[in-house]
């Protein structure tokens, strides 16, 4: 069968925890959380655990062993650089680019990597993605939202810009939604839970209506965790579309061609969801996941629901696409 390609995992270093606690305040912070693990907190909201993988390649390449997963693209997870003002988020990017192009070094036919970036800072941002390709860098990480802004916030362009002109993929991956504490996501871990999707979905949402996808043509957008509430919300996206006029005010496709347009991971949890993923967007545009070493991650089960499709189909989703998209 195909090679078995990993787009949705990560990993991190101790000197990224290092500086989120030295330089993220007074916003962010690393607390202990029920059961004992640590978690970074956002406004006093537990959103992202810390687990033993995260800091481990050999366990990493271990584990993939195991399950059967021939290569990971790795990224940073949220809140990615997107804090600490100019110089702490360049130098953290830089920092972790730099820390996965050792790791693709060491590794060199299992490991390959999303580029950070500080986003914040556009001109910062364009130089570390020419630094980071330049180290071998396959696609860039974006979050949902960048500090509380949206993608499509003009301050944003000139990077896009640099991204595009690539075509490279951009995975998209949630963080804590702006609203957390007026939407009641401190208590249950709401934000992964529930806050994730919320996060993701309004970020594409938002592109689509804004006419994004027709002004960054090559952009290759992976929308994380089955692309949230996207597969079972885009009838209703189609039928605002086509009764309210604010929605047609920049595009003039139906939401749901522009759907078409993106990628989707494996990150579900369920068969049905998978084979919605597959039927909203096609079978050329959705890619295996796992969102290893989260605490919620699963290698080895997402691989199961891929390797439950029908063989043709099976065989891009398990790695035939990501080898298409990101030229490996």
């Amino acid at each position: 069968m195909k090679t078995v390609i990993d787009v949705h995992t990560h990993m991190l270093s101790s000197k990224w925890v290092d500086l989120l606690e030295a330089h993220g305040g007074p916003r962010y912070s690393v607390m202990s959380v029920k059961g004992g693990q640590r978690a970074v907190h956002l406004d006093g909201a537990p959103f992202m655990t810390l687990t033993e993988g995260m800091f481990d390649y050999d366990l990493r390449v271990k584990n993939m062993n195991k399950a059967r997963v021939d290569v990971a693209v790795v990224s940073l997870t949220c809140p990615n650089v997107f804090w600490g003002g100019a110089e702490t988020s360049t130098r953290t990017a830089h920092l972790m680019n730099d820390d996965m192009a050792q790791a693709q070094r060491a590794y060199p036919d299992r490991i390959r990597w999303f580029a950070s970036l500080p986003w914040q800072h556009a001109e910062a941002a364009v130089a570390e993605l020419e630094r980071a390709v330049g180290s071998g860098a396959v696609g860039v990480m974006v979050l949902g939202n960048i500090a509380g802004s949206a993608l499509t916030d003009p301050g944003f362009a000139p990077v896009w810009e640099a991204i595009d002109r690539k075509a490279l993929p951009v995975l998209l991956h949630p963080t804590a939604p702006p609203g957390l504490s007026e939407m009641d996501l401190v208590p249950y871990n709401l934000v992964a839970s529930t806050g994730f999707l919320v996060d993701t979905t309004l970020a594409v949402v938002r592109m689509i209506f804004d006419g994004f996808f027709d002004r960054y043509s090559k952009l290759k957008l992976i929308a994380s965790h089955g692309g949230g509430t996207l597969p079972f919300i885009v009838g209703r996206l189609d039928q605002c579309y086509d009764n309210m006029p604010a929605c047609r005010e920049k595009i003039a496709q139906k939401p749901s061609d522009y759907l078409r347009r993106i990628y989707l991971d494996s990150v579900v949890y369920r068969q049905e969801a998978l084979d919605l993923c597959v039927s909203v967007v096609g079978d050329e545009n959705v890619l295996y996941g796992s969102d290893y070493p989260h605490n919620i991650g699963d290698m080895a089960g997402c691989l199961a629901r891929v390797d439950a499709l029908p063989a043709a189909r099976r065989d891009k989703v398990r790695g035939g696409n990501a080898e298409r998209i990101f030229r490996l």
